[in-house]
């Protein structure tokens, strides 16, 4: 029925993470940390990569991509948040909750098509090491980042469009601290089960055609990386991709559950989506700076330029 459905409603009421005060006081303080701690750690890794000349490779061209898409999902949902923690009415318009849809999926959408561009980059990189510069051509690191942001927004599209054809009767309150699909389904009056089958199927298809080729990187990786006669060897092999299995771990293992689980509104759809929308973003630049001697370098020699 389209857009004109939602005329009789004109925002949204989140009910947020907690309507206590003393709360509400303490949790805009963390999230406000975690805000600026993802602007900083992302930022910086955009700065550092472009900066040293030593990390002009694949793997970091990747990686700044990753960067600039934490930074974007972070300003999706964190600065709302941080508004309504200081709000007594915290709402948002149909056409702003519509908008936030289609970012937190386009964000998030683009970071799980990255983390499996990028699998495949280690994978290159450990199991044809010798042919690796010809593999990964800075033609070919191109197109997979562009591909990786069209994918995404065109999954973010479909996903939009269900929102869109949703019918809204008498409910506004969304139980949720951010407008995200499967918290808009118990406001809607009209049958939801097409859109409930389409939304699976698209997580599904997004989420798996992502995770299979990093499942199968992985096998490949392992296999290569046992028959590796040298425990030195072993280790710098393992050391060249344990930040980015780590980061697959947070991503995938919160995203799967957080849409593949029914919406019920409880505290562990809350827990999820944090640690899917905020936590993780924050926590990338730290995985691969801390577990990076490169990156670790590539700081230091950043800040003697500058200091």
């Amino acid at each position: 029925m389209g857009l004109r459905n939602h005329s009789s409603i004109t925002e949204f009421i989140l009910i947020g993470l907690s309507d206590d005060p003393h709360i509400k006081a303490l949790l805009f303080v963390l999230f406000l940390v975690i805000y600026l701690l993802t602007m900083m750690g992302n930022l910086t890794m955009l700065l550092v990569i472009r900066a040293d000349s030593h990390l002009h490779t694949p793997m970091y061209f990747f990686l700044s991509n990753l960067s600039f898409v934490d930074l974007c999902f972070s300003c999706v949902t964190l600065p709302k948040l941080l508004k309504d923690l200081l709000s007594e009415k915290k709402t948002i318009s149909v056409e702003g909750c519509l908008a936030q849809v289609f970012f937190v999926f386009f964000s998030s959408g683009t970071e799980a098509c990255l983390l499996s561009v990028m699998a495949y980059d280690r994978y290159a990189a450990i199991c044809h090491p010798l042919l690796y510069g010809q593999v990964m051509s800075n033609q070919l690191c191109m197109r997979l980042v562009l591909i990786s942001w069209g994918l995404a927004s065109l999954n973010a599209s479909v996903i939009v469009l269900l929102a869109i054809n949703l019918d809204f009767c008498d409910a506004q309150t969304i139980h949720h601290y951010t407008c995200e699909l499967p918290a808009l389904f118990p406001l809607s009056c009209s049958d939801i089960s097409i859109t409930t089958i389409v939304l699976l199927c698209s997580s599904l298809l997004h989420g798996l055609g992502t995770f299979l080729p990093i499942f199968f990187s992985y096998a490949r990786i392992i296999s290569t990386i046992l028959n590796i006669s040298s425990s030195t060897g072993r280790k710098k092999a393992f050391s060249t991709c344990s930040s980015h299995f780590i980061a697959v771990i947070l991503f995938f293992g919160s995203g799967f559950l957080c849409y593949l689980m029914p919406p019920s509104g409880s505290s562990l759809d809350l827990i999820l989506s944090v640690q899917y929308s905020a936590v993780t973003p924050m926590l990338n630049p730290l995985i691969y700076s801390l577990k990076n001697k490169e990156v670790k370098a590539a700081v230091k020699r950043t800040l003697g330029k500058y200091l």
